[in-house]
Formats: structure tokens, sequence, C-alpha cells
């Protein structure tokens, strides 16, 4: 069966192959990236709009919050889901083996044992797990920094709390020049006292690179537990969990982000030596199997996006994962340098390789967070844009993200239209 251009007037859509594949190609150029000679304005990679079912009204310029689902994944968990409503009783029985098959295929894409990874929901489940995993005493410190995300934070300060221990928040500038000064400033936070360290491999407000393999390194040789949150990783980036899980005790990635894979699915790699330790959120009839199972098995649970994600895997292995995150990088940057230079916010540093960016706001706008909600609503009404804005002192911080669906003239109308809405 053909796949059916949804429709979306930003793109010529190519022709889907028999089983709605991608069809490869680009306009303007095949060189990495899709970038048209003689211009920054990188040209689309032929189809990737037909790939997916967004509204053609909006731009969609905010991927790395929710992502968004391919067709032929949409289809893949559509037959799941028919298959579980039609057998519930033979479709539960299955699904172990079947969810350690497709955490198999999973391990390999990301360079892993599937013995050192479990399936899980998001990264806020993950680094829960990886709390309620570690144990904790008065007065010991657990490191987060003012970038992380909010939720993983507040899952830090429960957990200290319920063991009489102590968060401390290392701040670090927006405006940081690279990771050895973001490094730095961890590593100044550290004590005798330090156990924990929650740190994001890619930062949900600024796009920056903070677990470093070197960071990573110096930390376990301070005897300090790691745990990353690598939300933006999978699909964004290369991954290899070989060996450790990531340079860190415990590594969380999303794969509903960039990897194409429904929501929600991630993975949860765990250090050799911890995992005999890992105490899931909740009791199952797989416990005993030890880990990765007890901690992915939960009963009557909505299994289908860890069973399809295998299929968002193919179809960005089809693309060209090189290939795509070259185009992806090249849209941000050319995003960003249009807010730069017609909306006159200030650049922050950046992520070479990955399709997200950040600016500054002025002093004054979005530094609470109604604030950063409000400006985002605007944003939608004014000019039918999604965007992401986190609150911060000094002036809230805009980040926009760039995938196969996206277009040049989509951050031009971001950047012509924001000025008259910041200054208001």
């Amino acid at each position: 069966m053909e796949m059916k251009d949804p429709g979306n007037p930003r793109t010529a859509p190519a022709r889907p192959t028999a089983h709605g594949d991608w069809a490869g190609g680009a306009t303007g150029t095949d060189r990495p990236g899709g970038t048209t000679t003689g211009t920054d304005r990188p040209a689309p990679l032929r189809g990737g709009s037909a790939l997916f079912t967004l509204d053609p009204g909006t731009a969609h310029l905010n991927h790395g919050s929710y992502g968004a689902l391919p067709v032929p994944v949409q289809r893949r968990q559509a037959e799941l889901r028919a298959e579980m409503e039609s057998d519930p009783d033979g479709f539960f029985l299955d699904a172990p083996d079947r969810i350690a098959r497709a955490r198999a295929e999973i391990a390999a894409a990301l360079g892993g044992d599937p013995s050192r990874l479990a399936l899980i929901s998001n990264v806020t489940e993950g680094v829960a797990v990886a709390l309620d995993s570690i144990p904790l005493g008065e007065r010991d410190q657990v490191l987060v920094t003012d970038h992380g995300y909010g939720v993983v934070t507040r899952a830090a300060e429960r957990r200290a709390a319920e063991a009489g221990a102590v968060v401390r928040c290392v701040r670090i500038s927006p405006h940081a020049p690279d990771a050895e000064a973001v490094a730095e400033r961890v590593l100044a936070a550290v004590t005798p006292r330090t156990r924990v360290a929650v740190l994001d491999l890619v930062t949900s407000p600024t796009a920056r690179a903070v677990a470093t393999p070197a960071l990573l390194a110096e930390l376990r040789s301070r005897g300090v537990t790691t745990v990353v949150d690598a939300a933006h990783a999978p699909g964004a980036l290369p991954v290899d969990l070989g060996g450790a899980a990531g340079g860190a005790d415990f590594w969380v990635g999303n794969l509903h982000k960039w990897a194409f894979a429904p929501r929600a699915a991630a993975v949860l790699a765990v250090e050799r030596s911890w995992r005999p330790r890992v105490r899931p959120l909740t009791y199952s009839w797989e416990h005993d199997r030890g880990f990765p199972r007890r901690v992915e098995w939960r009963g009557t649970f909505d299994y289908t996006p860890w069973l399809a994600a295998p299929a968002g895997l193919a179809l960005l292995d089809r693309i060209g994962a090189d290939r795509l995150r070259a185009h992806n990088d090249a849209l941000a940057a050319h995003g960003r340098r249009l807010l730069v230079e017609r909306a006159g916010l200030r650049a922050l540093p950046e992520l070479p390789g990955l399709g997200m960016r950040a600016v500054r706001l002025p002093p004054g706008v979005a530094e609470r967070e109604h604030a950063a909600k409000a400006l985002m609503v605007a944003v939608r009404r004014a000019l039918n844009t999604r965007i992401a804005v986190r609150p911060w002192q000094g002036g809230g911080i805009l980040r926009i993200s760039a995938q196969l669906y996206n277009r040049p003239e989509e951050y031009l109308r971001l950047a012509d239209g924001l000025a008259g809405l910041i200054t208001r």
C-alpha cells in the first residue's frame, strides 16, 4: 500500500516505496545536510514532510520537546495495538519475550549489550529508578546544575529529602564558552560529601553539552556516582553504549524525540556493578528475573511504543543518520542566525552536530515561568509557530529545533515576527 501525502504545502512530497519507507534524495544537492551551493539556506531533504502528519498550518520548531512520529512507525504501532486487542491474553503472555527481542534490536542500534539496557517510558522515569537505586545517607550531597530539566531536579530533591541528604545546584552561565568551562564549574562544586551527580548530556533549555566523557571520567575518579540525562541523544547524536553505560553509572535516553519511536519509549543503561541493585518503581511478576526484566514489566501496560521503536530506528537508518543530523544541524544553525540578525537576539554556545540551538531573550523578557509560557502562546497565536521558551534570570532562553519537516522560511517568519512580540 502506497503512503499518501498528508497534504503539507511546505514541500513537494517524494513518492514513498510500497511500504511507506523513505524514498531518499534531496532537492538542490545531495551533499550532507542538503545545503544549497552559494547560500546558507539549507535545502530540504526530499520527501521529508510526507513522512509526517503534522498540521501544515503550523511551523513546528520544537521537535526537541515531544518529537513527531513518522507515518511508517504510526502504522507499525497501529498494527501492534490491533494485535493486542484481537487477543489480549496471547499478547501479554508473549510480551516479555517480545520486549527482550525489541531491546536487542535497539541495543544493536545504540552500540550496547541488551543485558545492560532496560526499556522504560521516558528519562524522568529512568532518573527516578536510578536515584531510588543509589544509597544515600544523611548530609550526603547530590549535585545538579541549573541547566537541568526541572522535573529531574525535583526528583533529586525528593530523594535527597527522604535520605536526609542535600542537593547542591551548580549555577552555570548560559554564556559559558565551552564544555571545559562547564566542567570546571561542576568539579569546583564537588566535596568529600558528594555521592551523586545528575547531569545532562544535552541540556534541555540551552541545548549544550555538560556530561562529557572527560567530566564523567573525572567524577568517577573522585568516587561520584553519575546519572546522565541523555534525553536528546538517541537519534540526534552518535550514541555508543559499549563498555560502561555511556561512561556513566546510569544513562537514560529518550527514543521518542529524535529516534522516531512512539511516545513514550526510552532506554536506561546501567553499569555492571549497579545492575543487581537496580530497584524498579513497581513490583512485578518478572521481578525475580533480575535486570532488565524487573524494570521493564509492569503488567497491563501499553508496550506498543517499545515494540514499534525498532521500526523508527530502521527508518532513521534508511534515511541515513549522519545525513539527517547534518541537515538538522545546518537548518538549526540557519534558524539561529536569523534570530540573531533579524530579531536582535544573542546566540548561546552550541553543540555542533545537534539539530537544536538556543538564543537569549532581552532582559526582562520571559524571566519567570508564567511569562515564558505566555510568550510561547503568543508566538503560536500570532505566528502559527511552536517554540520552547524557558525562564532565566536576566532574560529567558528560546530554543529552536530542526527536523526533516522544517523549512528555512519557517525560521524567517519567527525571526521577523518575534521582535514585535517581545517589545510589547
